[in-house]
């Protein structure tokens, strides 16, 4: 089976090529551009990964993973943004989240990145 991929994004192009790029990295995607969007849809069925904008309107990345993690706590995070994350801040903010990508990516190493905290 696939491993089924949540991408929350609140620009729509970005989670467009990401959902794009990792469909053919043989993932299973659905995008939602809000937090809501996105505890609505964890709702309906079992995810094996999110990743979550950092930088979003409203409830910012670092909020959604607390809710995620305090919700579905098997549920992965991995958070994305133009902003660098350290490995020790990524610590700090105490979310649950295991792991950091910048963007831009490049969608193979993404996809690699992704297989990895999925084993």
């Amino acid at each position: 089976m696939q491993p089924r991929i949540l991408v929350v994004d609140d620009e729509a192009n970005h989670a467009r090529v990401m959902a794009i790029g990792l469909r053919s990295e043989g993932f299973e995607v659905e995008t939602v551009s809000n937090a809501d969007g996105a505890l609505a849809v964890l709702s309906t069925g079992p995810f094996d990964l999110a990743i979550v904008d950092l930088m979003m309107p409203g409830t910012n990345g670092i909020q959604l993973a607390r809710m995620v993690r305090d919700q579905h706590p098997h549920l992965r995070v991995v958070l994305t943004s133009a902003y660098h994350l350290s490995e020790p801040q990524l610590s700090r903010a105490d979310c649950g989240a295991v792991g950091f990508v910048p963007k831009p990516f490049d969608l193979t190493e993404l996809a690699r990145f992704l297989k990895a905290k999925l084993s």
